[in-house]
């Protein structure tokens, strides 16, 4: 039992507990600390705190262990009259979530959600623990779990979400420490499945577009280099014709990009009828999906056109049809929108542009980023993109994007 009491000696002016502790051979020992405060209230939740953690001996986990600080902590500054800032995992990433609903755009903000709706299933009754209550070893048993299933890359990214969740929860003074900082990315083995179309591909691609809107949001990709969401988001504002230009806010990034518009694309774009909105957009439906959610547009590109085209395998109507299951890897189609990206930067490659051009138009700072997209050479905007091979042209030769 816990006792509480003055220095005899008076000597020093703190409240001493002394309370019993239990030995590894099974004995009890008495012990005796300074709490460290003259206030006896405050002396007495100190002093109560060691003792349930004593009473526990050897069945203290690391989790009871926080659980207890914590609860004593919050029991001392309430004899004090004053209360410690503190939330649990659930409520604290709705919050977050609300804070990103502002701060994010749409599908990111999604993306936010998947991944800290992982976490939360993950946790299960724990995610209503407080915050101080998780360990560096529960976030990387999380990784390691949705590596069983999940690709490499969208593991790294849940991770981060976690990351960045707790992160601000210690700079609301919420946890002392981010213990999701101490886990690390899985490394990716490899370079990326996803590849560069080759003009044969392309020319499959169109086929399949034949003259529904898809052809518009294709010769988008490939002549600008710019994301699914962004091209389907086109506007005729962004579009002066007459100039032979085009220009994006990114949503990504947030940066302004103008370009000149390559001539299969400026023909394209003449041949639809006149909008006299210039806010309206130039693809209505892909701009609908994607507002939804990006992934959506993706899947039906995926559908109406890759599988038509025979450069995607059908998917499966259900887990089971797969053979793998819900705890089957998810496999990366290495042709997707996103590869026109890649398509564009290999065409540019071969018209000699530069480095720094290609970042500018695709969106990335990094140079090791870029790397990935291949190297290029030098040149301005207007000439290399005038230098663009014309991929509606069927005699057109495939040498400049074979790679």
């Amino acid at each position: 039992m816990a006792s509480l009491h003055r220095d005899r000696r008076g000597r020093s002016p703190f409240w001493y507990c002394a309370y019993d502790v239990t030995q590894p051979d099974g004995t009890r020992r008495r012990i005796q600390r300074s709490t460290k405060v003259t206030d006896k209230k405050q002396a007495v939740q100190i002093c109560h705190t060691w003792a349930k953690a004593s009473n526990l001996s050897g069945k203290l986990t690391p989790d009871r262990a926080r659980e207890i600080i914590a609860a004593g902590v919050e029991d001392v500054l309430a004899a004090s009259g004053e209360t410690l800032p503190s939330a649990t995992v659930r409520n604290w990433g709705q919050r977050w979530l609300e804070i990103k609903s502002v701060e994010a755009q749409t599908s990111t903000h999604t993306r936010y959600e998947l991944g800290l709706r992982a976490f939360l299933d993950f946790l299960g009754a724990k995610a209503d623990r407080d915050l101080n209550t998780l360990t560096a070893d529960t976030v990387l048993r999380f990784r390691e779990e949705g590596s069983k299933t999940l690709s490499v890359a969208t593991v790294n990214t849940n991770l981060k979400i976690v990351r960045a969740c707790l992160n601000a929860a210690f700079r609301q003074g919420l946890v002392s420490v981010n213990v999701a900082s101490r886990v690390s990315c899985l490394k990716e083995s490899g370079e990326s499945k996803r590849r560069a179309l080759t003009l044969a591909e392309i020319q499959k691609v169109l086929r399949a577009c034949d003259d529904t809107p898809w052809r518009g949001l294709v010769l988008v990709g490939l002549y600008t280099g710019q994301r699914l969401g962004d091209c389907a988001r086109l506007t005729w504002q962004q579009l002066d014709l007459c100039n032979e230009e085009i220009w994006f806010v990114t949503a990504k990034t947030g940066k302004r990009l103008s370009m000149k518009l390559a001539k299969p694309l400026l023909d394209y774009l003449h041949s639809l009828p006149s909008a006299s909105d210039p806010n309206a957009f130039v693809f209505a439906r892909f701009a609908q999906m994607a507002n939804t959610a990006t992934s959506s547009l993706s899947s039906a590109f995926a559908g109406e056109v890759l599988i038509p085209a025979k450069l995607m395998s059908p998917r499966p109507v259900n887990h089971g049809a797969s053979g793998a299951g819900r705890t089957g890897q998810r496999q990366v189609n290495a042709v997707t929108f996103h590869s026109l990206r890649h398509s564009f930067v290999t065409m540019m490659k071969a018209t000699g542009a530069s480095n720094a051009l290609a970042q500018m138009i695709v969106g990335h700072d990094s140079a090791a980023v870029n790397a990935h997209y291949t190297h290029l050479g030098a040149d301005d905007t207007a000439d290399s993109i005038s230098k663009l091979p014309d991929v509606t042209q069927e005699s057109e030769t495939p040498r400049m994007l074979d790679i």
